[in-house]
């Protein structure tokens, strides 16, 4: 049997509103997790007094997690339905997890915005809906959940329906890269079959509605980028990197350059779940030997390109960022940590060249003294040694990037421009 396409599915919102109830709910219904699983997921959740919870704690497996009953870390499950297998990234929906959240966002190919007709948009639905936003994430379900808790009423999903869909259209999004869908994920209303309790709405499941997403492009056309996750040493058998492919082909007898540092070598064979590959494509998370480089030369955050089109290391670069939180203001010269790809580096705001409007795009301000919570604003940004990185438009996964400060994520943003290095 051919292997269904496979797609990265992000589920976002605020924190209350069923993000996992829903994830646990669909699990359940595609058949990943079974009544027994669930009964026993149900005592627990007894015994903790949380009697609802028992679809959420298949996410929240850690034991902290379900004593605080919140999301904390990034889980991976997968699950299929009739078209795609799709790996769920889940992201928690509590604010100092916002950078697990956008290392995912980083990785979906479409999302879940989560968001309960009880309660309509809070906070974090806006500051979610913005990252993905931002982070260039294309197709979104809004699933309006917690229909019981709204009496099934039609007016109360028009009136979400509305409110939510105005917010996304102030950030750019068309209708067509929208769908909405009422369900409930703790009855089971509208998941997986059509429900009884809302005659009025004649609209896809929700998991037809994933059905109905359409698989991103693989960039085979365009030139190799592997971010390197890892590099390992094997006795034997020499340095391999390790990282997933993010656009071209990597082929065995490739002549390939790793920049920063300008080394060039040879692709000796190529090994994907402990398996020989001729060829690895975009997706494909890879190890690779390569010929006459000691591991000491190589680290994560490089990255592999073709020798005939190097990857492009920034002396510097222009950028559109969201402050998602920050204490007081960002000035000129302010130098957190940039997460980019794989890579890790300081990099120094050197010029705010105008402030957004979050909501129309139209420049608020030019050259604002400073930025604070919340500001959409183009950038000039400096890194403090080199990296390489990438124009968000030509090259997704390399042009984003979350900004750390202090354990927090103070932003993100995409790469509108690069000035290479000399």
């Amino acid at each position: 049997m051919a292997e269904k396409p496979h797609m990265n599915l992000i589920f976002i919102g605020h924190v209350d509103h069923g993000k996992s109830t829903t994830v646990g709910r669909l699990l359940y219904e595609t058949g990943v997790i079974t009544d027994r699983d669930l009964a026993r997921y149900k005592e627990v959740t007894q015994q903790l007094n949380r009697p609802t919870f028992e679809f959420a704690f298949v996410m929240d497996t850690l034991k902290e997690e379900r004593e605080r009953g919140i999301t904390i870390d990034i889980q991976h499950r997968d699950f299929q339905t009739q078209k795609y297998y799709f790996t769920i990234i889940d992201a928690p929906g509590h604010r100092d997890f916002v950078k697990n959240m956008i290392t995912g966002a980083s990785q979906a190919d479409a999302a879940v915005l989560v968001v309960s007709a009880a309660d309509g948009i809070q906070a974090q639905t806006r500051e979610h809906a913005i990252l993905v936003s931002v982070l260039g994430v294309g197709q979104l379900i809004v699933g309006i959940n917690k229909m019981d808790a709204a009496n099934y009423s039609q007016q109360k999903y028009d009136e979400t329906k509305k409110n939510v869909g105005d917010l996304l259209k102030t950030l750019g999004f068309k209708p067509d890269q929208i769908s909405f869908i009422p369900y409930s994920a703790l009855k089971g209303d509208n998941i997986s079959k059509k429900p009884e309790s809302m005659p009025w709405y004649n609209g896809p499941t929700l998991l037809a509605a994933l059905d109905q997403l359409k698989v991103p492009e693989k960039p085979v056309d365009k030139p190799l980028r592997l971010p390197i996750q890892d590099v390992f040493s094997i006795s034997g058998f020499g340095t391999v990197p390790v990282g997933r492919v993010e656009s071209g082909v990597l082929k065995a007898g490739d002549q390939v350059v790793i920049m920063p540092s300008g080394i060039k070598t040879e692709v000796k064979s190529i090994e994907m779940h402990h398996q020989q590959l001729q060829k690895a494509e975009p997706g494909d998370n890879v190890g690779f030997n390569i010929k006459g480089v000691e591991k000491k030369d190589i680290k994560r955050g490089d990255v592999v390109g073709p020798a005939s089109n190097p990857p492009t290391v920034a002396s510097e670069f222009k950028a559109q960022v969201v402050v998602l939180h920050h204490q007081n203001v960002i000035a000129k010269g302010y130098t957190p940590v940039f997460h980019i790809h794989t890579a890790q580096v300081a990099c120094t705001f050197e010029d705010i060249l105008e402030k957004k409007d979050p909501k129309t795009g139209q420049t608020l301000e030019k050259n604002p003294q400073t930025l604070k919570t919340g500001d959409v604003a183009i950038v000039m940004i400096k890194p403090t040694k080199p990296i390489a990185l990438e124009k968000f438009s030509d090259f997704k996964p390399l042009g984003r990037f979350a900004i750390r400060d202090m354990g927090e994520t103070v932003g993100a943003g995409v790469i509108l421009d690069v000035v290479a290095k000399k």
